[in-house]
């Protein structure tokens, strides 16, 4: 049955919408967040067999996500050393629909969580955009709870006080959420 076409179709058809959103979220790029949902899939193709329980597949695909995400973070991160450049962030978001100023602020909060170390990147995307619970950060990320708690308040402080520093993130920002 592993390995059947209609079942590759079905779960690129259920999971690929839920991964390439979490890679837009985390990478702040549509056609790069598309290349990490080929890369997630072919290496959940190939370890499918390894799945000891169906029903915990969404996990097992998150799992599979984040470790390409902390990849291309840390890929990101060499290139931009190497190179002495930034990294553009953000060129296929599809904003026809955003205004002028809208698509600014989310380059800004982009350019900002690019600041953050993968972890806590990673973390806070998963906690704050997906609304994953804790425990499922954990998960996802084979940390702890605790550790995910750490990385949270950590992202959260350094976020919250680089946005309160930008009038126009400020405004738009409710920073004081976070800490719950």
């Amino acid at each position: 049955m592993v390995g059947e076409q209609w079942a590759l179709e079905e779960t690129w058809r259920r999971f690929a919408p839920m991964v390439i959103l979490l890679a837009k979220r985390t990478l702040g790029s549509h056609s790069e967040a598309e290349d990490i949902a080929q890369e997630v899939f072919c290496r959940l193709y190939r370890k499918a067999k390894n799945l000891e329980e169906p029903d915990s597949l969404r996990g097992f695909i998150y799992a599979i996500a984040v470790r390409s995400l902390k990849t291309e973070l840390h890929r990101r991160k060499l290139r931009a050393w190497l190179f002495f450049a930034q990294p553009q962030a953000l060129a296929g978001w599809g904003w026809r629909t955003m205004d002028m100023e809208s698509r600014d602020l989310v380059r800004k909060f982009h350019v900002l969580l690019e600041r953050l170390p993968t972890r806590e990147r990673l973390v806070f995307v998963l906690r704050r955009m997906e609304s994953m619970t804790v425990e499922e950060v954990a998960a996802a990320m084979g940390l702890s709870e605790s550790t995910v708690k750490r990385s949270i308040a950590g992202a959260s402080k350094r976020l919250s006080r680089w946005i309160e520093a930008d009038p126009g993130l400020a405004d738009v920002f409710d920073t004081a959420r976070w800490g719950r």
